[in-house]
């Protein structure tokens, strides 16, 4: 039962986000199969009514995948002090090996060979001022594929929800044409296929495949690097679909011109339909989206505690959610409701700005200035050299986003003129943002170092 559960498990983790697997299907286990009846081991009974109204079906078909004849599941809360079966543990890259691979089967056996995730729709993706442009193209690839914004290119960090609108295409694809031929594949998945035919010397099959799909949706496009081989079989099958005016639709962390490594050629046929990004959701998104998700689930959380998870989970969206899903586990195990947990201290967000409010400005000019390899004072001076002066505007944009300080007070600090220098300063290093992944990452790692 041990390993069935561990297979079944392994097929769920490929279906739903990592912050959901890991709070409801962690601590879960096989209690006893029998005349059709699954009995799934869980911690309380908050797990049990989770489980059972937001993943029965997930849980009803992977089970039946893995030729376990259900007809009814339960669940059975367990004593903390003797589990009847081991916990699922993944200790070595064998088994982590062996489970991807199980998982990559499954998606090849499942009825819908579209390799897409019914869970990801238009009316559960939250638009907000962070993503509408790329939400608007999206409907408008929905309503004409292949014509515009073909190819469209989607870009931006993880866990802002690339994946999830560009399936919620090729899913409302589906529904509008049963007979639309659509793929979705991580570029991981295209690269181990195509070496797998390159192995067999089914090189030929393999790009027919590819070039008999209406929609290919191409995820991860980053970790193409390297892959000299098989970026000129993609180049070929890309212009294989482009030339017959199907739609190709690619997601990456960064532009291609920021991918060590691609393909000049490749690089500028991506961005030919457009290049849209999604940025980090500001407060009022990140209100938004959880609103969304409460309203979903049946979830009852207070305005005020929306907004403080908001305030405080300053990564993304998948952190976000995560931390949702925690506090109410913590409220539904304590009795308490959310604000309630929150109001008395019991709710500790980990991917939030915490340290914020035993930080000054100095520790932060500081820093930064540190890691540009120059002096607080230079930073602060007047100078207009450009190393100092980006490494000035780098931190007005912290002051001002991690600490909220005003314009004025910024200014005062980092010894410029005025408010208004302040203001452009913030807004370059904001556009920059949007393409420059050097600066990004450079700004990740200042952050890193102030609040470790």
């Amino acid at each position: 039962m041990y390993n069935v559960w561990n297979n079944v498990l392994a097929e769920i983790e490929q279906k739903i986000t990592p912050a959901n697997f890991s709070t409801w299907f962690r601590d879960t286990s096989i209690v006893s199969i029998e005349d059709g009846l699954v009995i799934i081991g869980v911690k309380n009974s908050f797990y049990t009514k989770q489980l059972r109204n937001r993943y029965l079906d997930i849980i009803t078909e992977s089970l039946k995948n893995n030729d376990v004849a259900v007809t009814e599941i339960d669940f059975e809360v367990q004593s903390n002090s003797k589990p009847k079966v081991r916990p699922r543990e993944i200790t070595t890259n064998d088994t982590l090996i062996k489970n991807h691979t199980k998982a990559r089967e499954y998606a090849k056996k499942a009825k819908n060979p579209s390799g897409l995730n019914t869970k990801y729709t238009l009316n559960n993706f939250v638009v907000g001022s962070n993503n509408d442009l790329a939400a608007s193209a999206a409907k408008s690839i929905i309503d004409h594929p292949g014509d515009r914004y073909n190819p469209f290119f989607l870009y931006g960090g993880p866990g802002l929800g690339k994946t999830h609108l560009v399936q919620a295409i090729g899913n409302e694809l589906l529904q509008r044409n049963p007979h639309f031929k659509i793929l979705y594949t991580p570029i991981s998945d295209f690269y181990s296929d195509f070496i797998d035919s390159v192995r067999k010397g089914n090189g030929k099959e393999f790009s027919h495949k590819f070039q008999e799909l209406d929609c290919l949706i191409i995820d991860d496009f980053q970790f193409i690097v390297g892959k000299e081989k098989s970026q000129e079989e993609f180049f070929n099958i890309f212009n294989a679909l482009y030339q017959l005016n199907k739609q190709i639709i690619v997601t990456s962390d960064r532009l291609p011109s920021q991918i060590k490594s691609v393909d000049e050629r490749l690089a500028s046929r991506l961005t030919m339909g457009g290049a849209f990004d999604i940025q980090l959701p500001k407060f009022e998104d990140k209100c938004a989206i959880l609103r969304s998700k409460a309203e979903l689930i049946g979830a009852e959380i207070e305005d005020e505690a929306i907004e403080y998870i908001a305030e405080n989970v300053n990564t993304n969206i998948r952190d976000l959610e995560g931390e949702f899903s925690t506090i109410l586990l913590m409220s539904e195990v304590r009795g308490l409701t959310p604000l309630q947990l929150i109001n008395n201290g019991s709710v500790n967000v980990s991917h939030s700005s915490a340290k914020l409010h035993h930080t000054s400005a100095k520790q932060i000019i500081d820093k930064v200035a540190k890691y540009y390899q120059i002096t607080s004072k230079e930073l602060c001076s007047r100078t207009r050299v450009s190393h100092i002066k980006t490494a000035r505007q780098v931190a007005m944009f912290i002051l001002s986003k991690d600490l909220k300080m005003s314009t004025t007070k910024i200014a005062n600090e980092v010894g410029v003129k005025d408010h208004t220098t302040v203001m452009h300063g913030i807004r370059k290093i904001e556009s920059d943002l949007k393409l420059n992944f050097n600066l990004r990452d450079q700004i990740a790692e200042i952050k890193a170092d102030i609040y470790e």
